[in-house]
């Protein structure tokens, strides 16, 4: 069964980004002379990816010599088609989706990431909480039946019987927990808790990621022949991305104001951006970030998450990663 990320997954935050459509932001007065490159955006407009919006109104992928558009996702826009056809240079994706896409053909390497830690969670109220795994015995949780195989390797990885735990098919909201329908939902930890936080419903989330799920998210992807003919255009985009988001480790309000700002048509609410962008920042910097910088992956990690996508039915080797553009960047 294909794992999908739900369409509706941030209308709780009123994001309202729908109305961009396929819009792409282009940072005005750009030199003509810059080379044109497009990063697909794996979902709509909104802080998830405040760091790019950074690197764009700072002007810091005009220092390398491009003209990046940063066209958002969606649930009409997945990731992979445009940058297998070349529209695309770079997409945003995850690792689980990328093995899917080699699985069937497509020529992409895994060439750096942003999200070290996956967001899935399991989010409960704090009057009924669901703290580990054991916790979820005896359970209804809500959530979209495609994303059963992620519960399951959840389970698998911390010895609990998935079937002593009721699974509800649920929209992607948060009311069914907040009613009381259910006693958890599966859901991103900088979404739906974001939201029940903003509207005052005292919750716990649950990382999944600390408790073995190792699954890479905001993944950055390109095909093997990019990579080899366009390296040089990578390398001074990803140099952009780590600048753009080490400035927005240092300030994430200002990341989340810029957001807002730079879409006021997308109806996005500034108190809960400033929340998400908060909420993100101990799934994307590390100990290993500081070491190494942004986008960093090791062995061990790779490993890691040949382990659960193995658990979710995706067999995948080293060679789905190439850290060797990354290590360009970051060269001193």
């Amino acid at each position: 069964m294909k794992l999908t990320r739900t369409p509706t997954r941030r209308s709780v935050l009123s994001t309202g980004a729908a109305a961009l459509g396929a819009a792409a932001f282009v940072r005005p007065g750009l030199a003509l002379a810059n080379t044109p490159a497009n990063l697909q955006l794996s979902w709509l407009h909104s802080v998830q990816f405040g760091g790019s919006y950074i690197a764009a109104s700072n002007g810091y992928w005009a220092d390398e010599g491009l003209d990046v558009t940063l066209t958002p996702g969606g649930p009409n826009a997945p990731v992979e088609p445009p940058v297998v056809s070349g529209t695309a240079l770079v997409g945003i994706s995850a690792a689980d989706y990328t093995a899917a896409a080699v699985a069937e053909g497509a020529p992409f390497k895994i060439i750096a990431v942003a999200m070290q830690k996956n967001p899935f969670a399991i989010a409960s109220l704090a009057a009924n909480p669901v703290n580990s795994p054991a916790g979820l015995v005896g359970k209804k949780i809500g959530m979209s039946t495609n994303n059963t195989p992620v519960l399951q390797a959840l389970c698998t990885l911390n010895n609990v019987d998935i079937n002593e735990i009721e699974i509800v098919p649920t929209q992607y909201d948060a009311a069914p927990l907040v009613s009381g329908q259910v006693d958890c939902l599966l859901c991103w930890a900088t979404d739906l808790p974001v939201a029940m936080t903003i509207q005052g419903v005292d919750n716990v989330t649950m990382l999944m990621a600390d408790h073995g799920y190792s699954v890479y998210s905001q993944t950055y992807i390109a095909t093997e022949d990019s990579i080899a003919n366009r390296r040089a255009e990578i390398v001074g985009l990803l140099k952009g991305e780590v600048r753009g988001w080490n400035d927005y480790q240092k300030d994430t309000d200002a990341a989340a104001v810029l957001t807002v700002d730079m879409f006021p048509d997308a109806g996005l609410d500034l108190e809960a951006q400033k929340l998400q962008a908060e909420r993100q920042l101990p799934l994307m910097f590390s100990d290993l970030t500081a070491a190494e910088g942004f986008g960093w992956f090791t062995e061990d990690g790779i490993a890691q998450n040949i382990e659960t996508l193995a658990l979710l039915g995706r067999q995948v080797t080293p060679a789905l990663w190439d850290r060797s553009l990354l290590e360009e960047v970051h060269a001193v």
